[in-house]
């Protein structure tokens, strides 16, 4: 059997031992980056209560005003006496899209009652949500949040969010991603009284 001679054998080993130095350090950067996604997972879920809550429920919701995509003025304590459901959404959001034939058959359902659905447009510029409501029908009102101020508010974490309010303004429940028939007929049942 032949064997290369002594210098190719010795080049082989700086060529190998070469190839593992670079690797070293990359190895470590992933260790720290792991570490740091960990921490940061790890504080988000410690801090999620205080942050992530919105209104306490049986507590009276932060009023809603300002401007509707249709130049409207629009005040939710207007609303006081009707079951009212505040949705933040968006046009760009897909399950804010499923939701909305929901809320239109679920006003139509619960029209004795006098339910009414007030929109919040979240992270979204208007021109494409009056293009979206106009093809989804939508009927109840949409209010532009300028500035984050109704988010904030609220203490929104994510597109949809829903707060059931009853006809005293009291916060019943919150919903945070979207409602289904199920999810909806349960919490409606807190406010509809």
């Amino acid at each position: 059997m032949l064997h290369p001679p002594d210098d190719d054998r010795q080049d082989h080993g700086r060529l190998s031992a070469g190839f593992a130095t670079p690797r070293r350090p990359i190895v470590i950067a992933l260790a720290i980056a792991a570490l740091t996604t960990a921490a940061v997972v790890v504080i988000v879920q410690l801090n999620a209560p205080r942050t992530a809550a919105g209104p306490v429920r049986g507590e009276v919701a932060p009023d809603v005003s300002g401007t509707t995509l249709d130049g409207s003025n629009f005040r939710l304590s207007d609303l006081r006496g009707h079951p009212v459901i505040v949705n933040f959404w968006g046009p760009s959001c897909i399950p804010c899209r499923e939701e909305f034939p929901l809320f239109a058959q679920k006003i139509a359902e619960h029209a004795a009652d006098g339910l009414q659905v007030v929109g919040v447009l979240m992270d979204d510029p208007p021109d494409p949500a009056r293009a979206f409501v106009a093809q989804y029908k939508a009927t109840w009102p949409t209010v532009v949040d300028d500035g984050s101020r109704i988010k904030s508010a609220y203490r929104v974490v994510a597109r949809p969010q829903s707060y059931f309010i009853d006809r005293n303004g009291i916060v019943r429940s919150i919903q945070i991603g979207e409602v289904v028939a199920s999810d909806f007929e349960r919490q409606y049942a807190a406010i509809a009284h």
